[in-house]
Order: C-alpha cells, then structure tokens, then sequence
C-alpha cells in the first residue's frame, strides 16, 4: 500500500468513527440526557468518558453508599471482612469490580489537570503529599466521590468545593 492509500483509509476511518460517537451520544441522550449532561460538567469529561460511567453504573440507586460505588469502581483497595473482622489483606481482590469504570475515571483525572489551572494548583498540593502516581489515584478516587455524590442529588459539577476539601 502507498502512503495516499493509507491516508485515504484513515480519512474513512475518521468519518466512520465520527458518525458512530454521534450516534451513541443521542443515544445516550435519549436514555438519560439529564445524567449524561451532570457528568459532563465536569472538566476533562467528555462524550466518551461520560457514556462510558452513565453505561456502567447503570443505576446509581444501586450502590447504597460512596464506599461501596468506589470499591465497585476499583478507586479503592479491597478488603475480605467477615462480621466486621478483617480476614486477610486485599491481595488477592486486586481484580474486583468494574476494570471499565477504573479506566474512565483514571482516564479523567489526567484530563482533569488539562486546561484547569484550578485542577492542576489542587494536584500539586496532592502530589507533595503523596507523590505523582499516588496523587493522580487519589484524584481519580475524589472524582468517582464526586459523580456518586453528584448523581445521587442530580446537582452539576462545582469545582470550587471539590478543591476546597
């Protein structure tokens, strides 16, 4: 193949992707259009990301608290209790919960620090505490508080108080 073949072959590629994003966004519009605009209030989260968590949740009803959407979200280490005595470490339940989930959210912390000065004076602060792998976990584990939360009162994105915490 020649480079113009190739090139000609992505152009299609381009349209053909293109048309399939904006059908899943009416899609997803015509499903729950409310829930689908209060996750794209949030800086870095766009029409992928943002169908991508509305898909996966399903419900937010379902999870009875932040900590068990979290842990269903793979945002926070496992741990095997039984009547409230811890059995063994986590080790082992590295791989429960939503792989999906764990992506979208890791996936908008890093768009989160693009473009938002906000956003990135927050993670420094992060990242001196805890370091810059660490810090980027723990932004992406307040962001999946911050949709749970969201979610459950239907109320969009504010940045100001998800920095101030």
């Amino acid at each position: 193949m020649t480079i113009a073949a190739d090139m000609a072959l992505l152009d299609s590629y381009d349209e053909t992707i293109a048309e399939l994003e904006l059908f899943l966004a009416q899609q997803a519009k015509v499903h729950d259009a409310a829930t689908c605009y209060l996750l794209r209030s949030i800086p870095g989260i766009g029409k992928i990301l943002s169908m991508t968590i509305l898909y996966e949740i399903y419900e937010i009803a379902r999870f009875p608290g932040v900590g068990h959407f979290l842990s269903y979200s793979r945002l926070v280490k496992g741990s095997w209790e039984s009547d409230g005595k811890k059995k063994r470490a986590a080790s082992g339940a590295k791989k429960i919960g939503n792989v999906h989930l764990k992506w979208a959210f890791s996936e908008a912390a890093a768009l989160f620090l693009r473009k938002n000065p906000v956003g990135q004076t927050y993670f420094q602060r992060l990242e001196r505490k805890h370091g810059k792998g660490k810090a980027m976990s723990v932004l992406a584990a307040k962001l999946g508080r911050a949709v749970y939360y969201m979610l459950k009162r239907r109320q969009p994105f504010d940045l100001e108080r998800f920095v101030a915490a």
